[in-house]
């Protein structure tokens, strides 16, 4: 069985890269919004994230105004599938050794 990614488990993290493996581009202030994390636990969480090289940092300007966006790193995706395939094992392995299902 394969062992279950400790930084994509942390629930915060899935959230964010599940919302990332659908999108090509999020900013910062979408995560605080959508998420309902302080900026500080988001910044925490994503650098996490970026550290282990499942995001990329993208730092610009819309106009003066500073922004930050993520997207999800071709390691970040391989990541997450290899996280839901060991989920699939977890959930496979409890039901046989649950045994079959009465009817």
């Amino acid at each position: 069985m394969t062992d279950i990614d400790r930084t994509i488990h942390e629930p915060v993290r899935l959230r964010i890269l599940a919302i990332l493996s659908g999108v090509d581009l999020a900013d910062f202030k979408f995560f605080v919004t959508t998420l309902g994390l302080s900026k500080g636990n988001l910044s925490s969480h994503m650098d996490k994230l970026e550290q282990a090289g499942y995001v990329e940092v993208q730092k610009g300007f819309n106009g003066k105004i500073p922004r930050t966006a993520y997207r999800m790193t071709d390691a970040g995706r391989k990541a997450l599938a290899d996280y839901w395939i060991a989920l699939d094992q977890i959930r496979t392995a409890c039901t046989e050794a649950d045994g079959p299902t009465p009817s």
